[in-house]
């Protein structure tokens, strides 16, 4: 409690001689009479003299000393005693920023926000966090000349001295030099094996282009994280060499070139010349996988496929444009509506689309999603097509069950599509079930009823093989490694995809066998790490024949009475039937423990779909399973789909297409890395338990590319 004087509250600088305050008065209790004087004016009333700008304050017994320390604070900072005037705005500017400090206490006359020390001002600290902040959100580095910001800036901390915007672009981009070497270590002290996806990039800039190489991981927490490791400049004018020699020296950069699984290059410069060269350069003890992406692949499938039936689209898209083009024509339309027994929208959605065929081409989720609207209104088409005679020269009667028909494909494939990127985890083992079931679609589509379903689903089947052939061993793989399924998908869908039984049992034998050789593989290196002998698979399925439990006393033991057999004695019969049942019994493979057990099942016994966390639960059961964890852990990681529904291109935003590659590539990356940094946990000093330290977990999900200055 402050010392309660006489009444009457003064404002600063009042005239008057002063006079000491009387020391038989009640004790000043408060930290900040040693930084002030209480005196006393002619006139009875008190004031506090500073004892380092000798500014005179009001000391009465109802002002407390909240002001005391406010102008302390001030005068401390200053070193100097500033003008009237802008004395008066600075004690205003510290009294608004405690206002808004989150941490402070209750006000009182005698405290202070909790934690606040006027002198913990750090310019350099101050200066990282506004480069942190330009990196992490993708603000200009001009920023820091605007006029705004700088007058914000002044008014929250008035000693923070704004550096130029040379000095900020050289912060980030050392801010982007520390977050590499983290990550550099931390990549190399990971013991599982990474991949790698290659994607093409385009600037504002015409004929610069991109490759941005990300690297793909499951951390020891078992979490899927992703990191853009690099963001090169690529030349017109170069060719599969360059981009293979590129992605191998990147690699060998960040000393990963050991340790890659799988690798993706499908929106790559010459990804399919790129890919074998890569495999053979970066082929080690392990298989090497080059994978496609399903949904870029099927994306183009559809989009190719879809040239066959064009006539019949485009005589959609010119009904659409006939009730479009007038306003009598729609009122016919409408009357038609009405004639048919459908509900009257004022508005039809299919009149909101896009009916220029060269646009609505080039991307078949919107001709998707254009059938499908127009389709509703398919009995009011075929009546107008009737008694207009307008509208002759458009979809017949005879066009809309086909149209009805392949917007019913297209449905399938839409929203089996739509999903595949949008998972939270996308770990490779959910593509599996999915893409056969695809597989089996397209075979029965084939056979269809309508021409132009049946011409489009046997181009598009013809296409799909050719990728399946590369993408179903790691794709069956992933899926025997879910605990839900083990070997019963590939068993199931084998055997419905491919009718003859001679050639669904040949590939099933041949996915388990080259699972089997990857397990073996995996179970050696364990081995020879741990310098213990390794336990293959052998696909036993049962321990060997146990031995009779007949005992016989050795040493004589069946000579003695039975009052002189010694315990000795039955220990010595315990060892030879341990030896005797043990002999014939076969030591078991974490492989052969895993196939053994039922596939799981939730309470009602049934897959469960929605909230299963595949790595999760090999992370509960990692230990059990030693060797095929670590397959796991390489193989859940594969990046099976990598590329957006609607993603045909990447395009650099208008600021980072006018700085020089080098700026380009800095600030991409460290936005990425920071981002595990700054939402990762937080240490017990309250700081990123990431920063600083050579750790890859964090919070960040895997299913695409997310980097707020790069624009879709």
């Amino acid at each position: 409690m402050s010392e309660q004087p006489s009444e009457g509250p003064h404002a600063a600088g009042i005239v008057g001689v002063a006079v000491p305050h009387n020391p038989r008065a009640r004790r000043l209790r408060s930290k900040v009479w040693n930084d002030f004087s209480k005196e006393r004016l002619p006139d009875g009333s008190h004031v506090a003299v500073c004892h380092h700008c000798h500014k005179q304050l009001t000391a009465s017994s109802r002002s407390g000393t909240t002001h005391l320390k406010n102008h302390l604070a001030i005068c401390l900072s200053t070193g100097t005693r500033p003008a009237r005037g802008r004395r008066r705005k600075l004690v205003v500017r510290r009294l608004l920023l405690r206002q808004v400090d989150q941490n402070a206490g209750p006000a009182t006359a005698d405290s202070t926000p909790i934690g606040y020390d006027p002198n913990a001002f750090d310019q350099e600290t101050s200066r990282q966090d506004l480069a942190r902040m330009i990196v992490r959100h993708g603000y200009r580095f001009s920023i820091v000349d605007d006029s705004g910001f700088r007058t914000f800036v002044t008014n929250l901390q008035p000693g923070f001295r704004i550096p130029t915007r040379e000095s900020v672009q050289s912060d980030c981009m050392h801010i982007h030099d520390a977050a590499r070497s983290r990550l550099r270590v931390a990549l190399a002290n990971l013991p599982s094996r990474v991949s790698l996806s290659a994607d093409m990039w385009r600037s504002a800039v015409a004929g610069t282009d991109y490759l941005s190489l990300t690297c793909h991981y499951i951390t020891d927490e078992w979490k899927l994280k992703k990191k853009i490791l690099n963001f090169i400049q690529v030349d017109s004018a170069s060719t599969s060499a360059d981009i293979t020699s590129n992605i191998l020296e990147k690699c060998q950069e960040w000393g990963i070139e050991k340790k890659i699984a799988s690798v993706v290059l499908d929106n790559c410069l010459y990804s399919d010349e790129v890919g074998p060269e890569l495999l053979q350069l970066l082929h080690n003890k392990f298989d090497l996988f080059h994978v496609r992406s399903c949904a870029h692949i099927l994306n183009l499938i559809i989009q190719e496929s879809l040239e066959l039936v064009r006539d019949l689209t485009d005589r959609v898209r010119a009904s659409i444009r006939y009730v479009k083009s007038s306003q009598v024509r729609f009122i016919r339309f409408q009357e038609a509506v009405k004639q048919s027994g459908l509900e009257i929208d004022p508005r039809p959605t299919f009149l909101a689309h896009d009916t220029n065929s060269n646009n609505v081409n080039n991307n078949w989720a919107s001709l998707y999603v254009m059938l499908e609207s127009v389709c509703r209104y398919q009995k009011a088409f075929a009546r107008l097509f009737e008694w207009d005679p307008e509208y002759r020269a458009y979809a017949s009667a005879d066009d809309w069950p086909a149209v009805s028909a392949l917007t019913e494909c297209l449905d399938v494939l839409y929203h089996t599509m739509e999903k595949l990127p949008t998972v939270e985890n996308p770990t490779a083992n959910l593509y599996f079930n999915e893409i056969c079931a695809i597989h089996l679609l397209l075979k029965e589509w084939c056979t269809n009823r309508y021409t132009v379903v049946a011409t489009m689903a046997t181009q598009m089947l013809e296409k799909f093989e050719q990728y399946w052939e590369v993408n179903k061993t790691v794709m069956a793989f992933a899926s025997i490694l879910d605990p839900r399924y083990k070997t019963k998908s590939v068993e199931y869908f084998f055997r419905v995809v491919y009718k003859d039984p001679y050639e669904s049992k040949s590939r099933i034998d041949g996915i388990q066998a080259s699972f089997i050789r990857l397990y073996n593989e995996y179970a050696a290196e364990s081995a020879g790490q741990s310098k213990n002998e390794p336990v293959f698979y052998k696909g036993t399925g049962r321990a060997g024949t146990v031995a009779g439990s007949g005992l016989d006393y050795s040493s004589g033991a069946h000579n003695k009475t039975f009052s002189r057999i010694t315990l000795s004695d039955a220990k010595r019969g315990l060892d030879q039937y341990l030896e005797e049942t043990s002999s014939g019994q076969t030591v078991k493979s974490d492989l052969d423990l895993y196939l053994e057990e039922a596939v799981l099942r939730n309470k009602e016994g049934r897959v469960d779909e929605a909230s299963f966390d595949v790595l999760a639960w090999w992370r509960a059961f990692s230990a059990k399973y030693p060797v095929l964890s670590l397959m796991a852990r390489d193989i859940l990681g594969v990046p099976v789909s990598t590329v957006p529904l609607d993603g045909d291109a990447r395009t650099l935003n208008d600021y980072l297409s006018t700085m020089d590659p080098v700026t380009v590539e800095g600030l991409i990356c460290a936005q990425d890395w920071l981002r595990d940094e700054d939402e990762g946990p937080k240490a017990e000093d309250g700081t990123s338990a990431a920063s600083g330290a050579s750790d890859l977990n964090g919070t960040h999900g895997a299913n695409n590319v997310d980097v707020p200055i790069l624009t879709n």
